[in-house]
């Protein structure tokens, strides 16, 4: 038998070893916890891309787990009474200015009309619905499928390209419809390029009867987009007319109509229409805003965020552009290049919130 100065002499290296596994542990879990609450990356995982992921994932999982949830806002306070899962019945203004998640699938299926009302869903106000971070931009995409998995067609696709990002996360759900299957794609990014691509479609500066000068614009966007840092430009050589947008929105895929006079304008199939007589940018009547003999409509686009104006198109008649109008014509976009106005023609039968293109876009 050993006798008790060795067994003490064990005992004390043993206790030795506990107290030192111990108190590396206890120092492992405080840098644990240090490097996650700043956001450091301590072996293969990346704290920001699992943001992202969770982010993709649970927004993901929300939009197809019910049929969503609207809450208006009445006079600034939130009116949670009169919330309602049909949510897709209300305006785009509604959902704007309310608070809207927005959610797909009804008795386990995909609701087509829901998908059909994500169009009057800005990208911003879909985003917060899901719970996204606010720093997050977000792409959807949903496609419809043959029996075989193959895309059949994509019957939306919206929201900000990956294009500029440095980082992103995609999450992918297979959906059962009403005896069709879909596929749908949601992209996180942190960053991107925003779609905000509106086109001004048909311009009508000389309108018959003295009936009100117009412009059309059409969103070629799924969501809808807002008109906030969007400004129009009336230039006649002499002088230049200038309206900056800071309200009001086109849905997805829709075409709204910019009149000088909203009592009087034939809106067609629009969407919206936008009165520009009361701030003086399109006439009606003996009012002559936009030229009839040669004239320009430039549009521009300001980013909230860097504040500094771009132009995204130019129309312009007369001159050397060999479009030249007489009364009761206009100009038509044949949906080629935007900006080359040997894509545009004279148009002698107006047809406001009803653009369809020769050649698509």
């Amino acid at each position: 038998m050993r006798d008790v100065t060795g067994l003490r002499r064990d005992r004390d290296g043993l206790t030795a070893v506990i107290e030192f596994l111990s108190a590396f542990t206890l120092f492992l879990m405080i840098l644990t916890a240090f490097l996650a609450l700043a956001q450091m990356q301590m072996g293969s995982n990346d704290p920001y891309l699992d943001r992202l992921d969770r982010s993709a994932v649970l927004g993901l999982d929300r939009l197809v787990a019910d049929e969503g949830w609207f809450v208006p806002i009445v006079d600034g306070e939130v009116d949670v009474a009169n919330g309602t899962s049909a949510w897709h019945e209300q305006s785009a203004e509604a959902l704007h200015e309310g608070r809207v998640r927005a959610g797909l699938v009804v008795d386990g299926k995909l609701d087509e009309a829901r998908l059909a009302g994500l169009g009057k869903v800005t990208e911003q106000g879909f985003a917060a619905g899901l719970g996204l971070d606010a720093s997050f931009e977000v792409h959807l995409r949903i496609d419809l499928l043959d029996a075989n998995g193959s895309t059949l067609e994509t019957v939306f696709d919206g929201g900000t390209t990956r294009i500029g990002a440095e980082t992103s996360s995609r999450a992918t759900r297979l959906v059962v419809g009403d005896g069709t299957l879909y596929r749908v794609s949601m992209e996180v990014h942190d960053g991107g390029r925003a779609s905000s691509i509106l086109q001004v479609t048909e311009v009508h500066p000389h309108p018959d009867n003295g009936g009100p000068e117009w412009f059309e614009m059409h969103n070629p966007e799924g969501f809808a987009v807002r008109l906030l840092g969007w400004s129009f430009h009336v230039i006649d050589g002499r002088d230049t007319t200038d309206h900056l947008m800071l309200d009001g929105l086109i849905t997805g895929g829709g075409v709204a109509v910019f009149t000088g006079d909203a009592t009087s304008q034939d809106s067609g199939n629009a969407t919206q229409v936008y009165d520009l007589g009361i701030v003086g940018l399109l006439g009606v009547g003996q009012i002559d805003v936009l030229p009839d003999d040669k004239g320009e409509l430039r549009v521009d686009y300001t980013d909230p965020t860097t504040s500094l104006p771009a132009t995204r198109q130019a129309v312009l008649w007369g001159g050397a552009t060999g479009h030249f109008l007489t009364s009761g014509d206009g100009l038509t976009w044949n949906g080629t290049d935007l900006r080359d106005m040997g894509d545009w023609t004279v148009n002698s039968t107006p047809t406001p919130g009803s653009w369809t293109p020769a050649i698509a876009a």
